[in-house]
């Protein structure tokens, strides 16, 4: 039988995981803090693929920082799930911020086991302090976003 999984946004970019016994805590299912590391990854190979690696970041002097999370842990992933975690870039002011959400799904049932939720800020990376993006960060993510603006 094959499942078709309900996104919450049309073309998400995906990655495949596989919960190994190093994901599994004392509860017997995946840790909390491991869902937040995958969405760590995704973001950086989303935001790779849109050309804006961490060496971009370096020349422009510019990264996004995380600002705000949230996150919905909605039913465990347990040894031996083979999931599917979906990103997006939700939406981008094109002056300092952006949005991305995250939604982790198990293949065998299509059950969406997790979402989440980042704020990030541009900042200048040799100060830390808030500044607004440079071109590339507003055609890279704006071009990327779920909900445009205007």
């Amino acid at each position: 039988m094959e499942t078709t999984l309900a996104w919450d946004h049309n073309r998400p970019f995906i990655q495949e995981l596989s919960v190994g016994n190093e994901h599994i805590d004392a509860l017997g299912h995946t840790n909390n803090a491991i869902y937040v590391g995958w969405c760590g990854d995704i973001a950086w190979a989303h935001t790779s693929a849109l050309g804006l690696g961490i060496n971009c970041y370096r020349q422009l002097n510019r990264a996004m920082a995380m600002q705000h999370a949230e996150y919905d842990y909605l039913a465990p992933a347990l040894l031996g799930d083979k999931l599917l975690l979906g990103t997006w870039v939700l939406n981008s002011d094109g002056k300092l911020y952006s949005e991305r959400g995250f939604q982790l799904v198990r293949v065998s049932d299509g059950k969406t086991l997790f979402r989440g939720k980042v704020r990030f800020v541009c900042i200048e990376m040799s100060s830390g302090r808030p500044k607004r993006m440079p071109n590339a960060f507003i055609e890279g993510y704006g071009n990327a976003a779920v909900y445009k603006a205007g």
